[in-house]
């Protein structure tokens, strides 16, 4: 039986690690995945994982990436950044996002807009509808855990704007409060496509607004696949007038950058 007492034991210790598998953790290579749901082809598959409750997870994604998330079993809540890759001082914009699209919720062809007025993300399925772009991750755990995604860039705690939730939704009542209003149950994916490269910073966590008393959070699957970004006959493209000129934003930057 090996010892960790010596250096060579716990050598040997660490070593007879390979190959275990956790519920929680990467496939590497993303090919690997055991259990690939439909419409995901492992050949193209760039990210995929499982991320605990109360865990984080951060990827740099290439354009017109297909990002899936699935809330496994009901109780995930994925507070979400987003970054430009190429530069990260643009960044997720939640408050144009909403009120540029004069839409508070999330869902089917919103574009997630960055400070620059252009689309680092689209929504382009929604099987939860239970979403929130109002409140983020105010909570201390969410906060640490976006601090040390983002280190893994470069960025510091000064970098990270207000956050976006997927899977936990909120409803704006009359008088303008917000009421919690849970998931949509178990099972339930949404899938975005980047439209600029992109950095993304995942945390796990309880919506800030979950009164249940244990704040349980459960796991949250994340796979990536290579696809296409949109065009101009995308559905996404002209959801709305303003949508279709942040696209229009976006496919300038990119011309000028010989990225399209």
């Amino acid at each position: 039986m090996s010892t960790t007492s010596t250096t060579y034991g716990a050598r040997d210790h660490a070593r007879a690690q390979a190959g275990t598998v956790a519920e929680a953790m990467p496939s590497i290579p993303a090919s690997t995945w055991p259990d690939p749901p439909p419409g995901i082809d492992p050949a193209k598959l760039v990210w995929a994982e499982t991320v605990a409750g109360g865990g984080y997870t951060h990827k740099v994604l290439a354009r017109g990436t297909e990002l899936r998330l699935t809330d496994l079993e009901g109780d995930a809540c994925a507070h979400m950044l987003l970054f430009n890759a190429d530069q990260p001082w643009e960044r997720l914009n939640v408050a144009d996002t909403v009120k540029v699209q004069w839409n508070a919720y999330l869902g089917e062809a919103i574009a997630l807009l960055s400070d620059q007025a252009r689309v680092l993300a689209t929504v382009v399925t929604d099987e939860s509808g239970k979403h929130d772009a109002l409140c983020g991750t105010s909570t201390v755990d969410g906060i640490r855990l976006f601090t040390l995604a983002a280190a893994k860039h470069g960025l510091t705690p000064r970098d990270l704007p207000p956050s976006l939730s997927f899977f936990q939704g909120v409803h704006v009542e009359t008088d303008g409060g917000l009421t919690f209003t849970g998931s949509a149950g178990p099972g339930k994916s949404v899938v975005l496509r980047t439209e600029l490269p992109v950095i993304v910073l995942i945390a796990n966590v309880a919506h800030p607004l979950d009164p249940r008393q244990d704040r349980t959070v459960t796991p949250l699957r994340v796979l990536a696949q290579r696809s296409a970004p949109s065009t101009p006959d995308s559905p996404e493209w002209t959801a709305s007038p303003e949508a279709q000129r942040a696209f229009e934003n976006t496919a300038d930057y990119l011309t000028a950058r010989g990225l399209a």
